[in-house]
């Protein structure tokens, strides 16, 4: 069909005549890193993880902090994302990572910056000697991250990789072009190819009760379908659960036919929700779905352990 002069074409973010939200929200790397500081900070008030909550809190707000002054990252070719886009992989490929001097910078400064923060003292020894880790060593606990495989005995030491990570493919992800992105996979993130922390049902102006995933790494949000498995794609077999007595704010959406769960957060109980800090402070809905007989499929690098 011809596009004739005057015609009004179909918007295509509307589908009989209802807007349909957007795919992706991309992150902006200082507001994600400050409202993910204030809502750690929040949450420890009144919970038994206040201490550990209060350490995130201080260690988000360091990577909100150590953005200034950082080297320009490089942007994702034209050519590349076209590429990703037509085989309907993410554009920052976590797989084929090499460091360069903006990540060594924001790696150096991370951890630098971190030794103010107050830690118990295995937390701060494991600050050294990522501090101390030669290339070979550093670059390994990279590759730990990226392939969302970290090493029980050396937790501690990948928060802080993890922290330096997330800060680099934020603003990576920052420069991508939303219009170019498109669903990877079942729980894989757009941008990067990470598996969800949780997801969030918003209460945005123009997409009220849509669902969107978040990554953990790059902190991109995107649209997912509500009643359907995360992990699997199934719209069989899922239900809810929560902590009894409950706000209802977080729920573990449970699937029968993989047998997982994925954390629901929901603003219209909590406005400011944030799905990686509200995730570690729902510690406790996690400690009801170990007697349950499903997995966490979510991954977050700050919740490991517990």
């Amino acid at each position: 069909m011809s596009n004739l002069p005057g015609a009004i074409l179909p918007d295509p973010s509307v589908i009989g005549g209802i807007a349909q939200p957007p795919l992706v929200q991309l992150p902006d790397p200082m507001a994600l890193f400050d409202r993910r500081s204030q809502r750690f900070a929040t949450l420890a008030q009144d919970s038994q993880l206040g201490p550990y909550l209060t350490f995130l809190s201080e260690l988000c707000g360091i990577q909100r902090e150590i953005q200034a002054g950082l080297p320009p990252v490089d942007p994702v070719e034209p050519e590349a994302l076209a590429r990703a886009r037509e085989f309907a992989m993410p554009p920052l490929d976590r797989s084929h990572f090499t460091s360069d001097p903006a990540f060594e910078t924001t790696f150096d400064r991370l951890l630098a910056a971190a030794k103010v923060i107050a830690m118990p003292d295995a937390a701060a020894a494991a600050l050294d000697r990522v501090m101390q880790a030669d290339i070979a060593a550093r670059g390994e606990m990279v590759r730990n991250v990226l392939a969302d495989s970290l090493p029980m005995e050396t937790l501690a030491e990948h928060i802080f990789v993890t922290a330096a990570l997330q800060v680099h493919f934020a603003r990576r992800a920052a420069l991508l072009d939303p219009k170019a992105l498109v669903p990877v996979a079942d729980g894989a993130c757009p941008c990067c190819g990470g598996p969800p922390v949780a997801s969030l049902v918003v209460e945005w102006p123009h997409a009220p009760g849509a669902r969107y995933c978040g990554c953990a790494l790059c902190g991109t949000l995107w649209n997912y379908v509500r009643v359907r498995c995360v992990s699997c794609g199934s719209s069989k077999g899922i239900g809810l659960e929560e902590v009894e007595g409950g706000t209802g704010a977080v729920k573990a959406e449970t699937c029968e036919e993989c047998h997982s769960y994925v954390k629901v957060l929901y603003q219209s109980k909590d406005p400011a929700a944030e799905v990686v800090a509200d995730d570690v402070a729902s510690l406790a809905l996690d400690m009801l779905m170990r007697g349950r007989p499903y997995r966490r499929a979510a991954f977050n690098p700050f919740l490991l352990g517990y």
